[in-house]
């Protein structure tokens, strides 16, 4: 069995996330026999919540809120995903025992670490057997409605570990700033699956945006989901050669919502998928806003040495298909 493990930062510390496919945004997935398998439950997603309270928080608010997070991410149009609360345990949400546990833990060597998922996974088949998400207890936390001072929402940082847990991987649309004690201070983000979080008591990654709805949409969605999104392809290339680990970004114009993806081959390949049909302006930019890290375990290979750019021409998204392969060309910094 492999044991992967990814999370939820306050500030830029390196966490591992497994090899993406080639796909909008980074997904979960593990090599089996020389071959890349995506993670995605292929059976109805039973979980347990350890019978632990915090100050602030008990086990069975800890479960409502993760009942909502579970909720909202099953709730995104044509996708299909089935996931059960089983009851509250005495099992901490550690691997080996064979169940997804959701619970509070103390991990003071993770002081930067919010929350994290992990994964016991059949390194023949590439079958999820168990998934379980840890709380630090290292923090503050709240289930306060409109959010409390001080403390971080248990509901926002679930439904991040929950993206993970179904499969998905960090994505690249947020803004952040250096702090000058270490790490980075998020000024802005457009998906709950960006890898740091908002400060204590911000409760604004309870709701999906465009990009995390897009990647649920493509582990799970359904054949009408097929049938009603469409996709851009191409390449980002810098004097003639690929690009890897370029970020590339599809913006709606008639919405303004926003998808993300990467270059994930030495040729600069990029497919973002899971788009409404219209008009799109494509940009592309280095990844410089989290630790490569949190995105790619290869850190090496990721080029950030470009300038950000934008395709000449805005970009046609048929309904059910992918418009002409595009080519956006940079210049190095």
């Amino acid at each position: 069995m492999t044991r992967r493990l990814c999370g939820l930062l306050t500030l830029a510390v390196a966490v591992f996330c497994a090899s993406p496919s080639l796909e909008a945004y980074l997904k979960l997935g593990v090599s089996i026999g020389g071959r890349l398998v995506g993670l995605r439950w292929d059976r109805p997603i039973e979980y347990f919540v350890t019978n632990r309270d915090v100050p602030g928080v008990t086990a069975p608010q800890l479960q409502a809120a993760i009942g909502r997070a579970f909720a909202t991410w099953a709730g995104v149009p044509r996708t299909a995903l089935t996931h059960a609360f089983v009851g509250i345990t005495g099992a901490q949400p550690v691997g080996g025992d064979g169940i997804s546990v959701v619970g509070f833990r103390a991990r003071p060597e993770l002081e930067r670490t919010l929350a994290a998922a992990s994964f016991e996974i059949d390194d023949v088949t590439g079958r999820i057997l168990e998934v379980d998400i840890f709380f630090n207890t290292t923090v503050a936390w709240s289930v306060a409605i409109a959010g409390q001072s001080g403390a971080f929402d248990v509901e926002s940082v679930g439904l991040h570990e929950v993206g993970h847990l179904l499969g998905l991987g960090h994505s690249a649309l947020g803004e952040t700033e250096i702090r000058a004690e270490g790490g980075r201070r998020v000024l802005g983000k457009r998906a709950v699956m960006f890898p740091i979080a908002y400060p204590a008591g911000n409760i604004e990654d309870r709701t999906l945006e465009a990009d995390d709805r897009a990647a649920i949409t493509d582990v799970y969605g359904t054949n009408e989901a097929d049938r009603n999104t469409g996709s851009v392809s191409g390449r980002v290339t810098l004097a003639g050669q690929g690009i890897f680990g370029a970020h590339v970004t599809a913006t709606h114009t008639a919405t303004g919502e926003m998808v993300g993806g990467f270059s994930l081959t030495a040729r600069g390949d990029f497919v973002i998928g899971g788009l409404p049909a219209g008009l799109y302006i494509v940009r592309v930019e280095p990844l410089d806003d989290a630790d490569i890290e949190s995105f790619f375990d290869d850190d090496g290979s990721v080029n950030i040495n470009f300038s950000p750019a934008y395709h000449s021409r805005l970009v046609a998204v048929p309904r059910g298909g992918s418009g002409p392969a595009i080519e956006i060309v940079v210049k190095a910094k």
